[in-house]
């Protein structure tokens, strides 16, 4: 039977998103054994690391480009467009902030300068998806072959840019220019936590009221769930998939200004950090809601600033954090399909995809609620 009351329903929810984490952290524990590790030590290390002190505010701002990653991701997820371009998209707006941020500051004041340069970066962002948003609309171009084909370019485009018109004369590292403590992002008073964290926090808040309580919300389900539905609905198809690539790729390309304004404050070429691979299976766990993203997120954010040291101390490599990731993915592979074969709570999949699914999942799939 399915569950009647909000309480059980939310409580198998829960089940669906905690225990592939739970697992995922069992089975690396068990990885570090065999080879020689100490798990415990690692975990020690992370909560030292990552909470104990004044660590929690460092692992509080890396959580904001990680979170407005997850949004712009979501933003294309709930309309079944696989935007996989994220990595070039981010780098995109760092380049943006690295690069022509100097420039504005010296020239104007710095909260004007700042909000320049976001939105030139969300503006940059929001073109470079045009081309995989064009051909999905219009020929029905695999969005993720186009949108990954964009990421490398943006990549190769981005380096170019370091190495040339936005390189620091005074150094003979390829690098932007480093921009002065007193022209980045103010820190929320009395702690290390620069506000892109707070804006973090209200985008994930705004986007799940438009996604969720608005009729623009609405019509991104309809059309995720079945684009010829929309379009007999009256829905212009071609401006949906415009509009949802760009909004998408400006969120990504807006967390990539924020990184760079925020913390880093100069970009070297060959730099990428890979935020979205290590946010997208965060974003099916929060089933596509903003603000069920932001505790995956922070755990992640915890995850990455105090695995790092702490992985030097257990003897591992620093990769060994996207170890922890991929299992991740495994186990929601796994509960995905254990979950709708026993009805255990909502899907981390939109309609439209789970029609995708083998026909003995689709069929349990298509009786358990979204």
């Amino acid at each position: 039977m399915k569950p009647t009351g909000s309480a059980p329903r939310l409580a198998q929810g829960l089940v669906r998103s905690v225990v592939p984490v739970l697992l995922a952290l069992l089975v690396s524990g068990l990885i570090m054994l065999a080879i020689g590790a100490h798990p415990l030590d690692f975990f020690a290390g992370v909560w030292k690391y990552g909470i104990t002190g004044s660590n929690w505010q460092r692992s509080l701002s890396l959580m904001s480009p990680l979170l407005i990653v997850a949004i712009g991701l979501i933003v294309a997820f709930r309309g079944q467009l696989w935007n996989l371009g994220y990595n070039g998209q981010y780098l995109l707006g760092a380049v943006v902030a690295s690069g022509l941020g100097p420039m504005l500051f010296a020239v104007m004041p710095a909260f004007l300068a700042t909000i320049i340069v976001f939105i030139v970066a969300i503006l940059a962002g929001a073109v470079w998806s045009l081309i995989p948003a064009l051909l999905k609309a219009r020929y029905g171009t695999n969005e993720i072959i186009t949108s990954l084909v964009m990421s490398f370019i943006a990549v190769g485009v981005v380096n170019l840019l370091i190495k040339g018109v936005f390189k620091d004369p005074g150094t003979s590292t390829p690098q932007t220019t480093v921009i002065p403590d007193t022209d980045l992002l103010p820190y929320i008073p009395g702690t290390e936590i620069h506000i892109g964290f707070v804006l973090a926090i209200v985008l994930a808040i705004v986007a799940q009221y438009v996604l969720s309580r608005t009729s623009f919300g609405l019509r991104v389900d309809i059309f995720g769930a079945s684009p010829k539905a929309a379009r007999h609905m009256g829905l212009n198809s071609t401006w949906m998939v415009i509009l949802l690539f760009a909004l998408s790729s400006g969120l990504i390309a807006f967390a990539g200004s924020i990184d760079i304004l925020g913390q880093f404050s100069y970009q070297r070429a060959d730099w990428d950090p890979r935020y979205g691979d290590a946010v997208m299976p965060l974003v099916f766990l929060a089933r596509f809601r903003p603000v069920a993203a932001i505790p995956f997120v922070a755990f992640y954010a915890v995850l990455a600033t105090g695995g790092t040291l702490a992985s030097q101390q257990a003897g591992l490599n620093v990769d060994f954090l996207l170890v922890i990731v991929g299992l991740i993915l495994l186990f929601m592979t796994v509960t995905e399909y254990i979950g709708e074969r026993r009805r255990l709570g909502q899907s981390y999949l939109p309609p439209g995809l789970r029609r995708s699914l083998p026909v003995p999942l689709r069929a349990e799939s298509e009786r358990t609620p979204v």
